[in-house]
């Protein structure tokens, strides 16, 4: 890695491999508490005396909602007292969440503890982006953003097989304890390997007022919201497949313990486009990418509605996968990329920078999300149709983001 693709004040400590294997363990403690519940979310609705299937969900899309207010939360807290501090202060929130949920037996109680869950595994996701943006700048930035991607994408590849084998063996309630020692083995690593990025002398104290200043301007930013609206927008759709994952393939389709197989299978085609963007991007650049798989993601959107035209709203299992494979692996370009670009700008503010990007696009996601979600049936078109609704929105708010950044460079 270059010097200029590297920040003047933090250098890289770690070789990259671990580096990235660190980092990405750190933001896939989101993925593994939400994948790994995926097979479990009918015993647990059970359990919690939900009313209906889509009362399950909630258990996935009242995470993110967690999140939106722990990520404003940690912002700011790790940009003022450092990245070491708000991961283990994440952890323990974590923990506690999980706690609570281990010991639930009422859906409110449950939910609850989600929502703790979220707001501490906040900080570890949040700390770890302003730590790759402490290090790496631009391309070089999305080129690390795209290998953590790509290991990253082993942990909801795995982690339905992972939740899927623990209520074989043991019970619902174990894998809450899977999620309490994943936390403590990645805690250890990282504290014992990583040191701080952020040295005394660029930390801002907190107050309401720079808090105020640093918010108007990340808000103002006409390309940094743009591509924040389309991270919202493309991950709302996204989320929206993934929350009904379960009652899509094993309800609709009957694939039984055959489930976490075809979302690892879906999954790995996320973690291929990462691979891919970490080789293309440092020769295209991001923007050219982000280009190509807005435009594939729309291509994505129209065959498959198509499709459910002409099967009636659910076309056979062995149609639908290989289409969401191609349709993915566009959504897996955008991730990283459009994270990246939106970071770009706020170097000297990284931690509020990724609070604020990350809670936007989660509160527009989760809406967007619970909506489809509200029309899910017996069918696949509230899927297809959101699909198509919001991967076109997603096309339009980068081109405004790219349109802003040239005007903002002018």
């Amino acid at each position: 890695m270059s010097k200029s693709s590297q920040t003047t004040h933090a250098t890289p400590t770690l070789g990259q491999k671990e580096f990235v294997a660190l980092m990405a363990l750190m933001t896939s403690l989101v993925a593994l508490s939400i994948d790994a519940m995926l097979p479990a979310l009918d015993q647990i609705g059970e359990a919690m005396h939900a009313a209906s299937a889509n009362d399950a969900h909630l258990i996935v899309s009242i995470f993110f909602a967690g999140m939106a207010l722990g990520q404003l939360c940690f912002g700011p807290y790790c940009d003022s007292r450092g990245r070491r501090e708000a991961i283990l202060l994440g952890l323990c929130i974590f923990a506690i969440g999980t706690l609570v949920c281990m010991v639930a037996d009422d859906m409110n109680t449950m939910l609850a503890g989600r929502l703790i869950q979220a707001f501490g595994v906040s900080g570890p996701r949040i700390a770890a982006l302003a730590i790759i943006r402490d290090l790496y700048v631009g391309d070089a930035m999305a080129r690390v953003m795209s290998f953590i991607m790509m290991v990253f994408i082993l942990v909801p590849m795995l982690a339905p097989m992972i939740g899927q084998a623990v209520l074989i063996m043991f019970s619902w309630q174990h894998i809450f304890t899977l999620f309490l020692l994943v936390s403590l083995l990645t805690g250890i690593w990282f504290f014992s390997r990583q040191p701080e990025t952020l040295p005394v002398s660029r930390r801002q104290p907190f107050s309401p007022g720079q808090f105020l200043r640093s918010s108007g301007y990340i808000l103002t930013h006409g390309s940094v919201m743009g591509y924040t609206l389309g991270m919202g927008f493309n991950f709302g759709a996204f989320l929206a497949y993934l929350s009904a994952s379960q009652t899509i393939f094993q309800g609709f389709y009957g694939a039984g313990e055959w489930f976490p197989y075809i979302f690892a299978t879906l999954a790995f085609s996320i973690g291929l486009a990462s691979y891919f963007n970490g080789k293309m991007v440092m020769r295209f650049g991001m923007s050219k990418l982000c280009d190509v798989a807005s435009i594939g993601c729309i291509g994505f959107a129209v065959v498959f509605n198509l499709l459910l035209l002409a099967y009636d709203g659910l076309p056979p299992l062995l149609v639908t996968v290989p289409v969401m494979f191609v349709g993915f692996f566009f959504i897996g370009i955008l991730f990283g990329n459009l994270n990246a670009m939106a970071m770009q700008p706020l170097g000297s503010m990284a931690g509020l920078g990724a609070a604020i990007i990350g809670s936007l696009s989660s509160l527009f996601a989760v809406p967007i999300s619970l909506l489809i979600d509200h029309f899910l049936d017996d069918n696949l078109y509230p899927i297809g149709l959101g699909f198509l609704v919001f991967f076109a929105l997603t096309w339009i708010s980068v081109r405004y983001a790219e349109h802003a950044k040239q005007r903002e460079a002018q």
